[in-house]
């Protein structure tokens, strides 16, 4: 059985993001944590409500986005819909600024955390509450960025499943990563951080 183009720029750009995940992950590894910042609490909040220094987010926000592009890649095998196999110029161009942008986004933000000296994974402390640069704009621009990737990847790939998905993997990352770091960061940075949420968008 042939496979479709949709299929295989979805799937090659799944294996691209997970590869580049990959390395940063075993960069980070190889640092041995040196952006975690050890606490002599035992890792208590600082707000003193005796809770973890841990947002508790579900998962790494970039396996969420990589598992539903695993998602979207199987449906299209079992489920392809017609209307997603015409490739055009337009999709790649438009994929690609689409991709484009999100790396940018998630570049600054990165940029941003660097210069505050605070840990980018939810899975460690934040040590400095970052609400310049791009944060003045949004206030999740890792994500914002990384929808954006998403979503260029799904246009290119003329994928209506992996465009359709896109809802229900916001769901997933507002109520399992961003309601928890919210919650985490309002413990920790009290009124500073809820000044900030009311004066700066969640998205855009």
């Amino acid at each position: 059985m042939a496979i479709s183009e949709t299929v295989l720029i979805l799937a090659g750009g799944t294996v691209v993001l997970s590869i580049m995940f990959g390395i940063r992950v075993a960069i980070r590894a190889v640092a041995n944590g040196a952006a975690a910042v050890p606490r002599p609490d035992g890792g208590e909040d600082a707000g003193g409500s005796g809770a973890p220094d841990l947002a508790g987010v579900i998962a790494l926000p970039p396996l969420i986005f990589l598992g539903f592009l695993a998602v979207a890649v199987v449906l299209e095998v079992v489920i392809p819909l017609p209307a997603s196999a015409a490739q055009v110029p337009a999709h790649y161009l438009g994929g690609a600024v689409l991709a484009a942008c999100g790396f940018v986004i998630i570049f600054m933000a990165a940029g941003r955390f660097h210069a505050a000296g605070t840990n980018i994974p939810p899975t460690l402390p934040t040590t400095a509450l970052v609400v310049d640069g791009i944060y003045r704009r949004t206030r999740n621009p890792f994500y914002l960025g990384a929808v954006f990737v998403y979503l260029g990847l799904g246009v290119a790939a003329g994928s209506f499943w992996a465009i359709g998905l896109v809802i229900p993997l916001l769901w997933v990352i507002n109520t399992g990563v961003i309601a928890r770091e919210e919650r985490y960061l309002e413990r920790k940075f009290g009124h500073a951080y809820r000044a900030y949420k009311a004066r700066v968008r969640r998205w855009i």
